[in-house]
């Protein structure tokens, strides 16, 4: 554990840069070693900004043996640095692409600059065919089976994935690239692809049924991203004067079946701004998945505690994508807990990772799910006030104001005002938003919700009924008769038991009733 401080190193990619310019390394050499001493091919999904480039760049310098780079760190003594070996990179992690066009010259102007590297001038003239040979003659000229790292290999189709004639495009265009991969498997030593999501093999890698897909494999969990362990060790010069429990609670949490990471652009930017922000949401807002969320009617209550089965999350393609399956891989859910459920399946409970997603994705979908962004960042400072006061009557009377507030066209013109679960989802939202502990009995039954909401001083415990399908009783009454608040009394606090009830017909609150319970 080292006292000095040293540089942070937001935004390199470059492990030779990282190396030499004296920045904060975390050494994940241990798993690259595990790695590179198979040949093989390997996939990786992880988020954004997780550090796939400069896992990939790390690769890189291995296999070019440049060793002096990785003096003191855990591969330097298990490593041939003798051998080295011919490296292809194709990387659209920094590109934005229009079109197949836009794809074509980027690749054409990648493949030239490897060509030039090694003296090989291209001898065909379609990209397919180029790299192919490049594969080839780069085996003939060194004697050395060639390495193919491919940066954010899903990048170009992601950026168009509102577009799906685009999109479609992009995907076949990619999948003629990749299938090389798999043509010159006898040249090859080593190929490894990162990219955010996951495509159906037979979409994007047919052919490619040697792929080994370490996403979800627990001995990697921690390939990119920061443990607990690192944070404490590696940054602990940047510590001191900062609440480790809201770092952990801020931007802990992400997990692939095994050990939990930060996000590695949070914690650089905490450590240098020195206050709690959403730096990595900030970074880039889900709007095609808030969109697509907001388009199917989901439930986001159902966020707190999703459960899915493993082929759900993990993959998806251009014509069928699934809110469940985006929001695990782009990173807004991790998995929480699995179990077996038959032979040889397993079944996957997904939850936020940390506060600032659960706080970030709410508001976001309250843009969607209200229609405005604007009316939807007041009303949540107004809420914040009322249930800091206690003032169950302004809560009542904000909530009617919202929705009356909404234009009668949006209802018509948005399918989700047409489910039961609306209502609830757009009270969950508000609260998650705001940071709260919001802790979710019932997310299965779409036309009610029992939700608790625990402030500092006080819990909320909420009954949401839709009047159209309230047969038996009020939905404070039946707060009461079910005994919810039972289970919080052991916490000490006041509790308070709200009734919430909604009308389908009057696109409105028309009931809402409040008691306080003695603790």
């Amino acid at each position: 554990m080292s006292s000095q401080r040293k540089k942070l190193p937001i935004g390199i990619q470059s492990f030779a840069k990282l190396r030499e310019g004296g920045f904060y390394y975390v050494d994940k050499t241990p798993l690259a070693l595990s790695l590179v001493q198979e040949a093989g091919y390997y996939f990786l999904s992880r988020p954004r900004r997780f550090g796939k480039s400069l896992f990939l760049d790390t690769l890189k310098e291995i296999f070019e043996a440049n060793q002096p780079l990785f003096a003191g760190l855990a591969i330097e003594n298990h490593w041939d640095w003798s051998q080295r070996f011919p490296v292809i990179r194709i990387n659209f992690a920094s590109a934005a692409l229009k079109d197949p066009q836009d794809l074509a010259r980027l690749l054409h102007q990648q493949l030239e600059n490897h060509e030039r590297q090694f003296n090989l001038p291209a001898r065909y003239p379609d990209n397919r065919s180029r790299f192919s040979d490049l594969i080839l003659r780069l085996h003939q000229q060194t004697g050395q089976k060639v390495v193919v790292l491919v940066d954010e290999y899903d990048k170009p189709i992601l950026d168009k994935i509102d577009d799906p004639a685009i999109a479609q495009a992009m995907r076949e265009d990619l999948k003629d690239l990749y299938s090389v991969i798999k043509g010159e498997d006898e040249h090859i030593r080593f190929a490894f692809l990162t990219g955010v999501s996951k495509f159906a093999k037979v979409s994007l890698f047919s052919g490619l049924n040697n792929l080994n897909d370490i996403t979800l494999d627990r001995q990697y969990s921690a390939i990119c991203g920061y443990t607990d362990e690192e944070v404490d060790s590696v940054f602990a010069p940047e510590l001191p004067g900062l609440d480790r429990g809201e770092i952990r609670r801020w931007y802990n949490g992400y997990a692939w079946r095994g050990q939990a990471v930060y996000n590695p652009f949070d914690l650089l930017l905490l450590f240098n701004k020195r206050e709690f922000r959403p730096f990595w949401f900030e970074t880039g807002s889900p709007t095609f998945l808030v969109k697509l969320m907001a388009q199917k009617g989901f439930f986001t209550p159902k966020l707190a505690a999703l459960r899915t089965g493993e082929a759900l999350i993990s993959t998806f393609d251009v014509d069928c994508i699934t809110p469940e399956a985006l929001l695990f891989q782009t990173g807004y859910l991790t998995i929480c807990s699995e179990e077996q459920v038959g032979a040889g399946k397993l079944r996957y409970t997904l939850g936020y990772p940390n506060r600032e997603v659960v706080m970030s994705l709410n508001a976001s979908l309250l843009a969607a799910y209200t229609f405005d962004a604007a009316s939807s960042e007041e009303n949540s400072i107004r809420l914040e006030d009322l249930l800091s006061s206690n003032d169950t009557a302004g809560l009542r009377a904000l909530f009617q104001a919202f929705f009356a507030g909404i234009p009668h066209h949006w209802y018509t013109n948005n399918p989700i005002a047409n489910y039961e679960g609306y209502y609830a989802s757009v009270f969950y939202s508000y609260f998650a938003a705001l940071g709260f502990e919001v802790r979710v009995e019932d997310a299965t039954n779409h036309g009610r919700i029992d939700m608790a909401v625990k402030l500092p001083g006080r819990i909320f415990l909420f009954e949401f009924k839709v009047v159209e399908l309230l047969p038996d009783g009020r939905a404070l009454q039946q707060l009461k008769d079910k005994g919810y608040a039972d289970k919080y009394r052991a916490e000490g606090l006041p509790i308070v038991l709200v009734g919430v009830e909604f009308s389908r017909e009057a696109r409105n609150v028309v009931g809402f009733e409040s008691e306080c319970v003695t603790v």
